[in-house]
């Protein structure tokens, strides 16, 4: 009868073990999901080049991206230029400099706020539902359709998405620079009584036209990376929708 030495149990990995294996396995994840945007964003050019091109879908999703959006963007950069005006003004009331408020507003507004916050906008309602649609499309087997009947889903399905975003985020980002204007005008005239001609001279006092197109231009760099992610994020799901 031969005799069978115990097998000694195999040692837990220490704290500081699963503290560098945690931190790797993220940083893989960080760069796995990094590299797939970068992936997407070249086939979506690749194909965006090629024929057909598919019109149809573009002005649908111009329509969804920009019309869609005007409502929450309007809203949201009345309500910024009317408490950026109000918290400047409270301040610019201590040097009696309540003068320099327009241009404040106009050059926060038209230098960063108005692209960060149209894309950051735009991300959240059209993003999110693209991301919710495409991952739909990808469980229910729709993309592997359209791949069954020769049609690329990259050029069908993420083109007219990305290019839809990439046009209307400008436009809505001179929107908001226009809401937050007015309102910032309306609190500078109503709540602090200004004159309503200094209010309209003010913003001349070191804002430029050029400005806007400066911001307009940053609008696309601003929210091409979330767009370009909630695509991919649709398109390439992890595991089914519960339910």
């Amino acid at each position: 009868m031969t005799m069978q030495t115990p097998t000694k149990p195999a040692r837990e990995p220490g704290l500081f073990t699963q503290a560098v294996t945690s931190f790797g396995q993220g940083l893989i994840d960080v760069v796995s999901t990094l590299g797939g945007i970068v992936a997407m964003g070249l086939d979506v050019f690749r194909w965006s080049v090629r024929r057909p091109f598919r019109l149809a879908n573009l002005f649908a999703q111009l329509d969804f991206v920009g019309v869609g959006s005007i409502f929450i963007v309007s809203l949201t950069g009345a309500f910024t230029g009317m408490v950026f005006a109000l918290q400047t003004s409270t301040a610019f009331q201590l040097f009696d400099a309540e003068s320099l408020v327009g241009p404040t507003v106009a050059l926060t507004l038209t230098r960063e706020l108005a692209a960060v916050f149209s894309a950051l906008m735009v991300t959240m309602r059209a993003g999110s539902a693209m991301c919710t649609e495409l991952g739909t499309m990808r469980v229910t087997e729709q993309v592997d359709a359209l791949e069954t009947m020769a049609v690329n889903p990259v050029q069908y399905l993420l083109v007219p998405r990305v290019l839809a975003g990439l046009f209307m985020v400008p436009a809505l980002t001179m929107l908001f620079n226009t809401m937050g204007m007015g309102g910032a005008y309306v609190v500078a005239v109503g709540a602090w009584a200004s004159r309503p001609a200094r209010s309209c001279r003010a913003p001349s006092n070191g804002w430029r036209p050029k400005m806007c197109s400066r911001g307009s231009s940053r609008a696309p760099c601003s929210g091409c990376p979330w767009r370009s992610s909630a695509a991919s994020r649709g398109s390439t799901p992890r595991a089914a929708p519960r339910g």
